[in-house]
């Protein structure tokens, strides 16, 4: 019998001959070139059992194996047709009891030879058994290389159906050392997915690809983390959701619900095993385990994992750089912005510069008006480094250094150095709305920077091109337009402005653009409409607050989504406790401040109008504790500023030096706030400066008459 099942392609060696097989030179002799490949006309039966009777004879095989060393030479010659149709000729339906029986007897452990022990010699050998699947699993290659991959993986299936049924609780070692059969098998548990794969059944490849993992088939490490990585893959990226059958939800309630769950898991395994060593690193998991995480709203653990990653498998800044992203997404803006600081530090000064990094350092910083200077050093970095291939990044980089200078200047304590800081915001906006002009974010940066230096004009035509750009619903650009209006003393137009967004909102942006439509029929002096305005916010907010799902995504989401509610509904309380504090409703603003504040007790805003509900009591005293405990929370809570001096004011000229030191600091948080002029001017006035203090009320007006219902940010 020929050895057909060694670790090696089987080979004929007959020396004296030429390099041609046996089979090729009686297909030639024939007229049948396979030398060529090119098969002109379908094999005839004759020629058929010729070759076989030679290969009989010369090699002492049966009618299947000589098919099958035959089937095996022709796909080795690229004959994909031939080799089919040679391997056709196999009854593999009724050689598969034999096959099974075989691998039963000759695997099984036995205890030391006795006379009964003897395997019968009807039972196969283990080399006909592997020849056998190998000619079965070159078959399913063969259709696969025709195109047919549905009938490819049915023949790819009949391997794991034998295989299995003999051994059903898997492979033990040692059975692939004298055959092929454990090589077979392996090849074909990776090669059936593929088929049901490029056959378009993704659920098919899924069940395939469990199959491979859940019993012990002897796959050395390396190529079960290659089935558990591929399995993973599919489960994140095939768009099939295929949940786990019921005999292998043996976790119980911690079985993973869903693909993303169990590609997860499979993941975590996997980079185990790189952390230890067990296999070689693969950055397609990490890539793919980012994926998953992210989707599933996991970032910490991401970003936990990143910082497992071992010495040099990432540079420095790669490594920052990823864990910023990580970390920023995870909602930890001041956690990921020092690792940024650290990409742009005198340690990375030799290295070649990450742009990406900065550019994230640059946007991060943007977000919070006390980084602004940092962000205006990232911005800096960028635009100088950036080369031809990063020369996109210049146009983002102008558009983050224009918002940190504008946030640089609501917070610098000089006149001159904010005119200035203004002056670049205005200029880095422009420059980046012609380098990328197709970017809405940058129409609405320019917007509003225009609108806080009160170029209305200019703001009105930026938010309109911002509005006109944005395809789906932007409550934010619907808000900023409607606030320029209100500015222009436009309150119908904002209201009508505010009507059409509403039809299109989302949900969140929907009570935010209610809340704002009250404030604006507050300020026409609207207030019985205004407050039916709030009942509708206060009842749909009621109406929303729903069980949300529970998984992570939507958690995380509702979460956010519920503070987002609740800071509205405090929000919407407390602008009725003003209403009803200047329509002399004590009692009635007593209960919507309480209402408040029993949703956040310690709400600047809330205390701030405690004080004011106080002050319109002529409670001076009580007033200047309230506003004192609205500081205490908030500092720079520049209303509270204002009306602490309101009411010095009130008190007598004695406390006057103390009331224009108040307004000063208020002027120096928000040059543009009218009422901070107007008591300015009083003081001047009751102190004898009547040309002071009618330029200070000379500025009052002027800033009244371009003074939003809101601020502009």
């Amino acid at each position: 019998m020929l050895c057909a099942c060694s670790g090696e392609q089987f080979k004929f060696e007959d020396a004296p001959q030429s390099p041609e097989s046996l089979a090729t030179r009686d297909f030639s002799a024939s007229g049948l070139s396979s030398r060529t490949g090119d098969w002109e006309s379908k094999l005839e039966d004759v020629q058929v059992d010729e070759v076989e009777s030679t290969l009989k004879e010369a090699l002492s095989l049966n009618y299947e194996e000589a098919r099958a060393l035959l089937g095996r030479l022709e796909y080795q010659r690229g004959n994909f047709d031939a080799a089919l149709q040679v391997f056709q000729g196999i009854d593999v339906k009724g050689l598969t009891p034999r096959m099974t029986r075989a691998i039963v007897e000759r695997t099984r452990q036995r205890k030391p030879r006795s006379k009964g022990d003897i395997i019968p010699p009807s039972v196969m050998s283990m080399h006909s058994v592997s020849l056998l699947l190998e000619a079965i699993l070159l078959k399913a290659k063969s259709l696969e290389e025709l195109g047919h991959f549905r009938e490819a993986a049915k023949e790819c299936k009949i391997i794991l159906d034998v295989v299995e049924a003999a051994l059903p609780n898997g492979m033990r070692e040692g059975i692939g050392e004298d055959c092929k059969l454990q090589e077979m098998f392996h090849k074909a548990l990776e090669l059936l997915p593929n088929l049901w794969i490029k056959a378009g059944l993704l659920d098919e490849a899924v069940t395939a690809y469990r199959r491979a993992l859940v019993k012990p088939w002897n796959l050395d490490p390396q190529r079960l983390a290659s089935v558990q990585k591929d399995l993973a893959a599919t489960l994140l990226y095939g768009g099939v959701e295929t949940k786990l059958p019921p005999h292998l939800q043996v976790w119980g309630s911690t079985t993973p619900n869903g693909n993303t769950e169990e590609a997860i898991l499979l993941l975590l395994v996997l980079v185990q095993k790189v952390a230890f060593g067990e296999i070689k690193w693969d950055a397609a998991i990490i890539d793919h385990l980012t994926f998953a995480l992210s989707v599933s709203g996991q970032f910490e653990l991401l970003a936990g994992y990143l910082e497992q990653a071992l010495p040099g498998i990432y540079e420095r800044a790669e490594r920052w750089y990823l864990l910023a992203l990580s970390y920023a997404a995870a909602g930890q803006d001041e956690v990921a912005l020092n690792l940024l600081k650290k990409v742009a530090g005198q340690s990375e000064a030799k290295h070649k510069p990450h742009v990406p990094a900065l550019l994230f350092g640059a946007k991060l910083s943007s977000q919070d008006p006390k980084h602004a200077h940092y962000g205006i050093t990232f911005a800096r970095n960028v635009i100088d480094l950036a080369d031809q291939v990063n020369e996109h990044f210049k146009g983002q980089a102008h558009k983050f250094l224009g918002v940190c200078y504008g946030n640089a200047a609501r917070i610098s304590i000089s006149d001159s150095e904010r005119a200035l800081l203004q002056k670049e915001s205005l200029t880095s906006l422009n420059t980046a709305a012609l380098n990328i002009k197709e970017d809405p974010e940058v129409l609405f940066n320019l917007s509003l920077e225009n609108a806080v230096q009160r170029n209305l004009d200019v703001a009105f035509d930026n938010a309109m091109m911002y509005s006109n750009m944005v395809t789906e619903n932007s409550g934010r650009g619907w808000r900023l337009l409607a606030l320029i209006l209100s500015g222009d003393k436009r309150f119908k137009d904002a209201e009508t402005i505010l009507d059409f967004a509403l039809d299109e909102a989302g949900r969140l942006d929907q009570l935010e653009l209610l809340r704002l439509k009250a404030v604006l029929q507050i300020a026409e002096e609207r207030p019985k409409q205004a407050i039916e305005t709030y009942r509708i916010l206060l009842s749909l907010i009621q109406a929303q607050r729903e069980p949300h799902s529970n998984s992570t995504v939507h958690a995380k989401s509702s979460d956010s989504e519920s503070e987002a509610e609740k800071n509205m509904e405090m929000a919407a309380w407390q602008d009725l406790a003003i209403i009803y504090t200047k329509f002399g409703s004590w009692a009635d603003a007593e209960i919507c401040l309480n209402k408040a504040k029993s949703i956040e007790f310690f709400s600047p805003k809330s205390w701030h109008t405690t004080g004011l509900l106080f002050e319109a009591q002529s409670l001076y005293r009580e007033a200047l504790v309230s506003f004192s405990v609205s500081l205490s929370m908030e500092p720079d809570y520049v209303p509270s500023i204002v009306s602490t001096a309101a009411v010095l004011i009130n008190l007598g000229s004695q406390s006057l030096p103390i009331a224009r030191s108040f307004l000063m600091n208020a002027l120096r948080l928000d040059p543009t706030n009218h009422d901070a002029w107007m008591n300015l001017g009083l003081i001047a006035k009751m102190e004898g400066s009547l040309q002071q203090a009618a330029d200070f009320f000379q500025a009052a007006y002027e800033l009244k008459l371009s003074a939003p219902v809101e601020a502009f940010t």
